[in-house]
């Protein structure tokens, strides 16, 4: 008769052996069927505990997202770009001293492909642990107020979500991380969270003053004296609007939603700008932005917006890279046409495609000690 603890692991062996490799892995793989039929694999991340000093979370709160000990961090969640966001929240856990004392609020279109609800689902599965909400983003609140742009992805509605983030979110809720979905993040976010927003500033970003600012507008708006005046008392500087803190106190109180939206009705009037979301956060802000760290948002790796070629890292540290532009590293990636930087992407990846899969399930699994104990990608 075997000893009971080896009878464990004989067991466990052979239920290895007999179903599916899968089932011994560390990091599962699983399949999740969306409304529209199509199929999404991705692997169980990690679960990744709180380290030493990290705050303690209240437990006299009702509403969970009201613990004070929280970073809260917005994304746009939808299934066009859903592999770029998983890919970003894993990237926070990875890197963050504290991930259980990370929120995620994911605003999800009222009617994309993938429906909200299954958006939770698979959010859910892949990330067990996560402290998150998924809010429901109405698109006729914005859709009359969208004009055309440049490329048509500019203009998405989903794109518009984050000027409503002080009106979605629960009031509780006084400052919010807003990211694109095609970014990694490689540093403790706790650090972008705690950068301080001085004076009566609403939104802190990193700002790159040497940038033609005057490209971001049509010469009808500067030829225009009434409208050019508006930047008359500011200095201002072009910032990008896929990473920033956001003081949502401030932004309530100065109904700064409402200001955004004045501009995109004029736009719709008298074309001021080309460039989608973009201009008219920088017509309300720009010469009024806490200036952030460049580390903080390496953008541009998703190439020029014509030709979408491949382009290097700016000088300096880096925090937190973004692959803002027209290629993104998940697309070249699976046409194995990868900018050298797509690489840095890959380890946060979750995804697993067919060939991954078949892969997995046509090697001959042994005996090992790997079987038992999972696998896990290297940290950059």
């Amino acid at each position: 008769m075997l000893p009971l603890r080896l009878r464990a692991v004989v067991s466990s062996l052979i239920l290895c052996f007999l179903f599916s490799p899968f089932f011994c892995l560390g990091i599962r793989s699983f399949p999740t069927t969306e409304d529209d039929g199509s199929f999404f694999h991705y692997a169980e991340a990690p679960g990744y505990r709180n380290g030493a000093g990290c705050p303690v979370s209240s437990t006299h709160t009702a509403i969970p997202s009201c613990d004070p000990s929280l970073v809260h961090i917005a994304m746009t969640l939808d299934s066009g770009y859903l592999r770029g966001s998983i890919a970003a929240v894993h990237s926070v856990l990875r890197h963050s001293s504290c991930p259980e004392s990370v929120f995620f609020h994911f605003v999800a279109a009222e009617f994309d492909p993938a429906s909200p609800r299954v958006l939770t689902r698979l959010v859910r599965s892949i990330f067990p642990s996560l402290n998150f909400k998924v809010y429901i983003f109405r698109e006729d609140t914005v859709i009359n107020l969208i004009s055309s742009s440049i490329r048509l992805a500019l203009e998405n509605p989903l794109n518009y979500a984050r000027n409503y983030l002080g009106d979605m979110l629960d009031a509780c809720v006084d400052r919010v991380i807003y990211l694109d979905s095609d970014v990694v993040v490689v540093d403790d976010v706790r650090k972008l969270w705690r950068v301080p927003l001085t004076g009566a500033r609403v939104i802190g970003a990193p700002e790159y003053c040497h940038a033609n600012f005057t490209k971001y507008f049509t010469e009808e708006f500067w030829n225009d004296p009434l409208l050019s005046r508006v930047f008359s008392s500011r200095k201002p500087c072009y910032f990008n609007t896929g990473v920033m803190v956001m003081d949502l106190v401030r932004w309530r109180e100065g109904n700064y939603r409402k200001r955004i939206e004045n501009w995109m009705e004029l736009q719709r009037k008298k074309r001021i700008y080309d460039l989608g979301s973009l201009p008219p956060f920088l017509l309300v802000f720009a010469g009024n932005v806490e200036a952030i760290d460049h580390r903080w948002n390496q953008h541009g790796l998703g190439g020029d917006n014509v030709n979408g070629v491949c382009r290097s890292l700016h000088p300096g540290p880096v925090s937190l890279l973004h692959w803002s532009g027209k290629g993104k590293p998940w697309v070249r990636l699976d046409e194995k046409k990868p900018c050298p930087l797509d690489r840095l992407w890959e380890p946060y990846d979750l995804y697993k495609s067919k060939q991954t899969r078949d892969r997995v399930r046509d090697q001959s699994w042994g005996f090992s000690s790997s079987i038992l104990v999972g696998y896990a990608h290297d940290l950059l």
